[in-house]
């Protein structure tokens, strides 16, 4: 595979860093997810930073950039990582089914309403995303981690799953995407950092995101209805390493950071998701304690039974037979036989 310009920036850009660093360590070039989230500030930047360098006792230094602050876009990062460009990359799994239309399967929408159903659904689903990262992207994965549970925010009235008929909706992933376009409405492709302006101009009427990172986002500021129907899923991140990078590592050295990926990044990830998505709507819409800062008043549009029936028929009848057909036959019996019966679920075999 060819290197992008984007893959000629960032290592120009790590590869500077590198040269100060100690001869005996091994260093890794870690680029992060979306800067401006929490998952980023709280989880990723203190681990990779801070936490590894300490339990390796000096044995492995880490300089670390995000995806946006280097100019990359999320489809880009696995691409340049299997390049071996640099050797851990975390992005929305999402991002990179334009490459692996079977990662779809990993975040299914509407099937998991909370945190524990969610993270059963991603630990199904791990043995398919390991394989999926070696054979697509020569990398090998370390953790998955959860953004918030995806939400609609609207500029203007929405008060059930029909208004959004006809409405111009940013979706969070190619299957919201094909779901919203089952349901009428027109599913739009816009950048997570260009949502605001789109919405804004009214480019877009509604965008789906994560409750937590359209606060952090300010999405609040340039919307006003929050429709609390779980059309995108959880968006879990994907944090891999480049094979090579990581059959170069000693056996203790793979242990290490295999041991601490889990303990002190990915369980803290889903243990604070647990309890977030209470507090991400008492922010959005100024009903409850808002401790992330200034809250906003958002007005909150809870689903009918009705909505979420309806929801779940187009998913079963529509959404997840065309992925099934995209992924191909092999993909979809290994997650009938994972995900499906964690889920209850069952996508039909053609």
């Amino acid at each position: 595979m060819k290197k992008t310009v984007s893959s000629v920036l960032v290592a120009t850009a790590l590869g500077a860093s590198a040269l100060a660093s100690p001869a005996f360590a091994e260093e890794l070039s870690v680029v992060g997810s979306w800067s401006s989230l929490p998952l980023d500030k709280q989880f990723e930047q203190p681990f990779w930073t801070k936490e590894l360098p300490k339990a390796s006792n000096g044995e492995i230094t880490v300089q670390m950039t995000t995806h946006d602050q280097m100019g990359i876009s999320g489809g880009d990062v696995f691409r340049i990582l299997s390049d071996g460009v640099f050797d851990v990359g975390m992005t929305v799994g999402d991002y990179a089914v334009g490459d692996a239309p079977e990662l779809e399967g990993l975040d299914v929408p509407l099937v998991a309403t909370t945190a524990a159903e969610a993270e059963a659904m991603v630990d199904a689903a791990r043995p398919m995303v390991d394989d999926i990262f070696k054979e697509r992207f020569n990398s090998r994965v370390l953790a998955i981690a959860p953004y918030p549970p995806q939400v609609v925010f609207c500029k203007g009235d929405v008060k059930s799953l029909a208004d959004l008929k006809d409405k111009k909706v940013r979706g969070s992933g190619r299957m919201t995407t094909k779901f919203l376009q089952a349901l009428g409405a027109n599913g739009v492709n816009v950048a997570f950092s260009e949502v605001p302006g789109a919405l804004e101009r009214g480019v877009i009427d509604c965008a789906v995101t994560g409750a937590g990172s359209g606060y952090s986002a300010g999405w609040y500021e340039v919307s006003d209805h929050l429709f609390a129907i779980p059309l995108g899923g959880w968006d879990p991140v994907v944090t891999a390493m480049n094979m090579d990078k990581w059959d170069s590592l000693s056996p203790d050295l793979q242990k290490l950071i295999t041991t601490e990926v889990k303990t002190k990044f990915e369980e803290p990830a889903w243990a604070a998701a647990a309890g977030a998505y209470e507090t991400d709507i008492a922010c959005l819409t100024g009903k409850g304690d808002c401790p992330l800062g200034k809250p906003a008043n958002m007005t909150l549009v809870e689903p009918s039974d009705a909505d979420l029936a309806k929801a779940k028929e187009i998913l079963t009848t529509v959404v997840l037979p065309e992925w099934g057909e995209r992924a191909g036959a092999e993909w979809v019996k290994r997650w009938n036989d994972s995900v499906g019966k964690t889920v209850g679920v069952t996508v039909p075999l053609n």
